[in-house]
Parts: structure tokens; sequence; C-alpha cells
């Protein structure tokens, strides 16, 4: 985040990971309606804990990539690409009046072994998985990339990157981009048709996986959070793919709203809503090197105003904010932030939020950076907003009303609204950060109970950063 007053540029940051996808695809020579909503549901499906990744019992796909070895992990790439053709088979003539035609073929390569050559590139060091249009084929790096998401993620990570690139094939076949369209709209897309995919898996129909709508599905957006872009890269870079809350957007757009909405991107649609920066837009220090100290006297009162600007009812006090936890024997103590309705204080524990509020590449337990420690403090706050307004403080309703009213007040500090404090790149990603750790105080009642499923956290978060104000957030999450 960064002070409008100062002029050195400080960035947010985000947790650091490796941007593996940075060459996704490779070539040689608006909204529906809403579903009514649930507390207990995500996109119209009930929250599951269940059992995901690869059914048990379950006969493997006939299908064959050229260059596998044969082992376990080119098993569980060809068993994902055969659900998710069978899924295109049904889907693409059932909403567009068109043919599914299979990929021509399928490759697979070790990026730590011998060179080759896979859609006109050399395969050693290529830590990566892509659609090559030129033979209308799904290459995948069984050496490093597959065994690195399947260890850090679970295997249905494999399963996101590989409906992904098929998302691409699919493209390829309605005829949605050209050689003229961005990469971002490139991959706006294909994350979103992968969302389509997963929601087919959640509802039970694909043959090799199965999917809950809780864990499983956070599991999903943690991948797609590990392959975001770069803090430093604009979203008109070339193989741009968007950052994280970009990336995490588009694939809810596809589970919840389904395939035509995903057909519908346009540039004109993916430059409006899109927050990753441009590229003269984007600071030069990158990766949280200007990561704004949380602890900091004028960044903490630069906080407050935006909150009192975001938050301000007529005839309602602001709260009080005390570096000390209130004496509040009514509610839970929710540090490093809590509210106390009795005494409308919010207490803030400086030192922890300091702790979350550092940049991860300092190796601090637990820093996610600045604006995800800003936003638990706004959560508390938001709660004292729905306090004034006579809303319950505890509850579900309360959790996803907290969650939508921080992505509001986020909404008005973006760059060139005339906030004091202000985001930088890489803050959305930090929030996304936050909402899906096991403890996410943005989307959580005045006790810290949260909400159960890491996608409506967001989902939550990102109406109040594009509905324009909080009257949305209190009208909806009741």
């Amino acid at each position: 985040m960064t002070i409008r007053r100062r002029r050195a540029a400080l960035v947010g940051s985000a947790l650091a990971a490796a941007v593996l996808l940075s060459g996704c695809v490779r070539s040689v020579s608006g909204t529906g309606d809403a579903e009514r909503w649930s507390a207990t549901t995500v996109a119209g499906l009930e929250i599951t804990t269940g059992e995901s990744g690869p059914r048990p019992g379950v006969a493997d796909s006939p299908l064959v990539a050229a260059g596998g070895d044969g082992g376990g992990v080119d098993r569980l790439a060809r068993n994902a690409v055969d659900d998710v053709q069978r899924y295109w088979t049904d889907e693409l003539p059932a909403t567009f009046g068109r043919r599914f035609e299979p990929l021509a073929g399928l490759v697979s390569y070790d990026s730590t072994g011998p060179d080759t050559t896979v859609c006109g590139t050399g395969t050693a060091g290529a830590v990566n998985a892509f659609y090559c249009g030129s033979d209308d084929s799904v290459a995948w790096d069984r050496g490093q990339l597959l065994p690195t998401l399947d260890d850090s993620f679970g295997p249905m990570a494999v399963v996101a990157v590989l409906a992904h690139e098929v998302g691409h094939a699919v493209q390829s076949r309605l005829g949605t981009v050209d050689g003229r369209s961005t990469s971002i709209l490139k991959e706006q897309q294909a994350d979103c048709y992968a969302g389509n995919f997963f929601r087919w898996v959640a509802e039970g129909s694909a043959p090799h996986f199965r999917l809950s709508t809780g864990p499983g599905l956070n599991q999903i957006l943690a991948t797609l959070f590990f392959i975001r872009d770069a803090a430093g890269m604009g979203f008109d870079a070339e193989g741009a793919h968007g950052n994280a809350f970009d990336r995490v957007s588009a694939f809810q757009f596809g589970f919840g709203e389904g395939p035509a909405r995903c057909a519908r991107m346009d540039e004109e649609e993916v430059r409006r809503r899109i927050t990753q920066p441009p590229t003269g837009q984007v600071s030069p220090l990158g990766g949280g090197g200007g990561n704004l100290p949380v602890d900091d006297r004028d960044a903490l009162r630069a906080l407050q105003q935006t909150l009192r600007a975001a938050f301000d009812r007529p005839g309602a006090a602001w709260p009080t904010v005390d570096p000390r936890s209130p004496v509040c024997p009514e509610v839970t103590g929710t540090a490093p932030a809590s509210y106390c309705p009795r005494t409308n204080t919010v207490g803030i524990d400086v030192a922890d939020l300091a702790r979350i509020g550092s940049p991860p590449e300092q190796g601090t337990a637990g820093g996610l950076g600045d604006f995800a420690a800003f936003a638990e403090v706004a959560s508390r706050y938001a709660l004292a907003a729905q306090h004034a307004a006579g809303y319950p403080l505890t509850g579900l309703a309360t959790a996803h009303r907290t969650a939508c009213l921080t992505g509001a007040w986020a909404a008005t500090i973006v760059v060139g609204r005339g906030a004091v404090l202000q985001l930088s790149p890489g803050d959305l990603d930090e929030a996304v950060a936050e909402m899906l750790g096991s403890r996410s105080l943005i989307a959580a009642d005045v006790n810290g109970a949260g909400i159960p499923s890491g996608f409506a956290r967001v989902e939550a978060f990102r109406d109040g950063f594009a509905g324009g104000g909080t009257a949305l957030c209190l009208q909806r999450y009741r």
C-alpha cells in the first residue's frame, strides 16, 4: 500500500511463489443473473467437506501421451484431460450448438531430462504446461511442474492446470480469441472455462475425480494463487495471466455462471474489471520491496481516515481504535484486531499486525503483507458499521457482510480515487491469501467465526469491491 502524500512507491507484497506458467499458450508460425444468496452455499451448491481427488476404483483413461513414461504423474494428467474433454463433449453442443472435437494429441516431457522439442520449443528447463495451437495438443512437464503442484496442493491442482489448458482448446473451437487478442483475455477466458469444468466435478459428474465445495475448492483457488503473475508484471504484458484476485475472479465467474459467461469475455470487459495495473503503473520495486510498515503511526492514521470515509453514516459515532485489547466479556477476542460493541472500540495488537503485514520473503512467520494486516483491521471496523446500522454481529450472514464491506472499503482506496491510503500492485492478492487461510478475519463475525468456504469468502469480498458501496453488502447478505 502507499500513503498518497509520500513520493516513494511503496508496494504491498503477496506470498512469494514461482510463476510457473509464463508461456501458457504457444503458437507456431458481463455477468449473468446471480443465484439467490445462501449462507451455506457456494454458487448454489451446498458447502461440502468430503474427499477431493481421484475417485478410487475407477479404470484409468485410455488416452495416450506421446513421450510419457507411464508413471503416476502421467496417469493423473491423462485422467484429468479425459474428464475435461468429456465435459466439453456434452457442454459445447448444449451451450453453443457446436461439436467438441477431441484434442489431436497429448505430450508429456521431463524438463529436468534431455532436451527435446515440443511445439517448436526446447523442453530443457521448461517448467510449464501449455496448449499448442499449431497441432492442437496439450503438453505438460512431468519432471517438475506437475509433481510440484501435486506435492504442494494435491492432485486436483494438476487437474486445475490441465483444465485451464484445455480451456484454450475450447477458445480455438469457438473462435472467441484470435491472433490479435491479448494474453490477459485468453488467460481470463481459460480460467473461466476451468471454472465451468470444476462446477461439473463438484456436482459429482466427473468419472475420475471428485471435489468438495469447501476444502476442495480452496485447494483450486490456492493453486491459482500460486501460479499468478508476479506483482511487477503489467496486465498488458505478453504472457500475462493475471494476478491472483483476477484469476480467482475469472474462475468463479465460470463456476457460478456457466460457459456462455466465459465466451462473452472480451477486451473491453476484461480491461474494465481487471485489478492488475498496466505496465506503466507497476512500481519498479515489485515483490514487496516497499511494503508499508504496519506499525507506522502515519500509516495507522491514514487507515482510520479511509475507514471513516468508507463507512461514514449520519448520526453514527466512529469507533475508537485502541492499541490494546478491550475488556469485552460478551464477545470472543479476535487478535490481532477485535471489536467490542459495548464500548464501540476496535482493539488492535500493533506488534502482531506488523508480523502479519511483513513481507513474506523476509522469512517472518505469518507474513502476508501490509494490505492483509490493514484489511483485518478494516473487517473489525466493518462490524462497527453493521452494529450502528442495527445488524447482528454473529453468524454466517455477518461473516459474509464483513467480507463484502471490507471489499467495499478496498474499492475506496484504489489509485486515482484520492484516498490518503492507496492500493499498490499485489495488495488484493494479499487479501486472497488471508481469505484462503484457516483463520480469516476478513470473512469472520465478531467472535471470529468464519465462512467455511474460501471460495465464498473471496466471492463476498469481490461483491463489495465491485459493487460500488456498502449498500449492496448490507442489502444482499441478510
